[in-house]
């Protein structure tokens, strides 16, 4: 009898109990503030968005790319430096900043379908396998055939990179013939200095192309190497320098400056000022010191200029800098990608924020640079702008911010290379091409020269070099008898040094065109 009695009754009871959970399980939620709770949270209108394109669209389409490209898109409201990088990018960015990345140890170029080596890392592990310049690569991985393929320079890498240590086979054409090659990969440094010699008996010249994670320590083992020779005065090339970490560029401000002297300072709305001082004694606090610039000298180079500028300890060089005084801080996501996210703007120790104006959007921003070219301000230093808040150094130099590093003495672009002929030379990768050619033509004859000095001395190019290159540009549609007297000049300048950059890199290359370049002749003169 009872036990019917708890079969009639048990279904309500269990309703009841049900009923008083949902009541008191709502009543925790109005308390504790949590939002959705017993609820499925609600996809952005962006993901439903990008799933219905996925799911839906009349075409297939690469729904991640469009996702990457809406997300520039929004970061481009916000400043022209916040980025997003997507994962397959990532380990490239990344190793950039890092100046190394594991591969063989080759500079290459696609000539015809077919991959061709340009220079061979000494040391590395391509020249330990016995790779040579000029070997085409005809395979990869013995299955893989690259050579009659229209692949960009992103496939090649992928193909030649990979973990430290393990081997890549290799099928190169050497003189006609075929060669099996294995080479095991290893780690490659990618250099921040290229160049640091004495350009005369008592002046350093060194060249820095980027603020990685090893420029501090290249800069160092450079500067002491020219100590050795007795170096008294400093160049310090900053041309096309884009930037990169931050905290490089105020190691090496620190070797200039003494005491406790402020080098830049941070600040942004969610982040606190940071200033950023010297530390140590530096190695070069007293010496003569002259920096070139020009409109490719950004973000970190500004902040080395900007600070030897301000404290009056260096003569700047050349034209206005680009002018970015934005600083990022890298967060990565989920997926593997990552968030470049402006945080802060970088004041020098005077207060000046260089940031040029970014308010009439991304298009205009990016133009810029070029804009310069069209206003004649990098013909006629009188046309630089000068925008923004004067301020006065403790020399009682004048020096302005919102725009970039004015320069103390002004260098005109050379207009010789702005022609119409010329410029397809340039954009087509002909002039680079035609240097790889020529030299592997006359390989015999240019190895005879062991130094820079030799080359210079003994090769001048001229007339047979111009015809040379007027006929192997013709294979690229480009007609040099259009080029005036000024560009023909200027091309066959620019020959040796360029010959000299494929046999000894970049040190070889800036050993020669020092000679002749606009900017150094300026620095030098100055500093006599």
């Amino acid at each position: 009898m009872v036990n019917k009695k708890l079969h009639v009754w048990l279904p309500l009871l269990f309703s009841i109990v049900m009923v008083i959970g949902m009541v008191v399980g709502y009543k925790l939620r109005e308390n504790s503030g949590v939002k959705n709770f017993f609820t499925i949270s609600n996809k952005s209108p962006m993901q439903e968005v990008l799933d219905l394109i996925r799911l839906r669209y009349v075409d297939n389409v690469a729904v991640d790319s469009i996702s990457d490209k809406a997300i520039n898109k929004l970061l481009h409201q916000l400043d022209p430096h916040s980025v997003f990088i997507p994962a397959s990018d990532i380990d490239y960015v990344n190793d950039d900043l890092r100046g190394n990345f594991s591969g063989i140890g080759i500079e290459f170029q696609m000539f015809y379908d077919t991959v061709n080596v340009l220079n061979v890392l000494p040391g590395g592990p391509s020249e330990r396998a016995g790779l040579v310049v000029g070997d085409k690569f005809i395979k990869v991985n013995d299955s893989i055939n690259i050579a009659g393929k229209n692949l960009q320079a992103d496939d090649i890498r992928k193909l030649l990179r990979g973990e430290s240590g393990s081997p890549v086979k290799l099928t190169v054409m050497r003189n006609h013939q075929l060669l099996p090659v294995t080479v095991k990969r290893g780690t490659i440094s990618v250099p921040s200095v290229d160049a640091a010699y004495m350009i005369n008996p008592v002046t350093g010249f060194m060249h820095i192309n980027k603020f990685g994670e090893s420029t501090y320590v290249e800069f160092m083992q450079a500067l002491e190497k020219l100590q050795a020779q007795h170096m008294q005065k400093l160049i310090l090339d900053l041309r096309g320098n884009g930037g990169g970490l931050l905290s490089q560029a105020v190691n090496i401000a620190d070797e200039f400056l003494d005491e406790n002297k402020l080098i830049v300072y941070t600040q942004g709305s969610h982040v606190p000022k940071n200033e950023y001082r010297c530390k140590r004694d530096g190695l070069f606090e007293k010496g003569d010191l002259v920096l070139l610039v020009d409109e490719g000298s950004a973000s970190a180079s500004e902040v080395l200029s900007g600070a030897l500028q301000d404290w009056d300890r260096a003569t700047i060089v050349g034209r206005r800098t680009f002018g970015k005084g934005l600083v990022q801080e890298q967060f990565e996501l989920n997926d593997g990608s990552a968030l470049r996210l402006t945080v802060a703007r970088y004041y020098s120790p005077l207060g000046r924020n260089i940031q040029k104006p970014y308010l009439e959007g991304y298009d205009k921003y990016e133009e810029e640079v070029t804009q310069r070219f069209h206003d004649g301000e990098v013909l006629k230093g009188d046309t630089t702008k000068k925008s923004g808040r004067a301020f006065k150094t403790p020399k009682g130099r004048i020096v302005y911010g919102g725009g970039g590093i004015t320069p103390d003495i002004y260098v005109p672009f050379d207009t010789a290379s702005t022609g119409k002929e010329v410029m397809k030379l340039y954009v087509k990768g002909t002039l680079s091409n035609f240097i790889y050619t020529y030299f592997i033509e006359h390989k015999q004859v240019f190895e005879q020269y062991k130094k820079t000095t030799d080359l210079a001395a003994n090769f001048k190019a001229g007339e047979n070099e111009w015809n040379a290159l007027k006929n192997f540009a013709a294979k690229d549609s480009i007609d040099l008898s259009k080029a005036s007297a000024k560009d023909k000049a200027y091309i066959i300048k620019r020959i040796p040094s360029l010959i000299a950059r494929q046999m000894w890199r970049y040190e070889g290359y800036y050993e020669v065109i020092n000679q002749s370049d606009d900017f150094v002749q300026k620095a030098l003169a100055l500093l006599k």
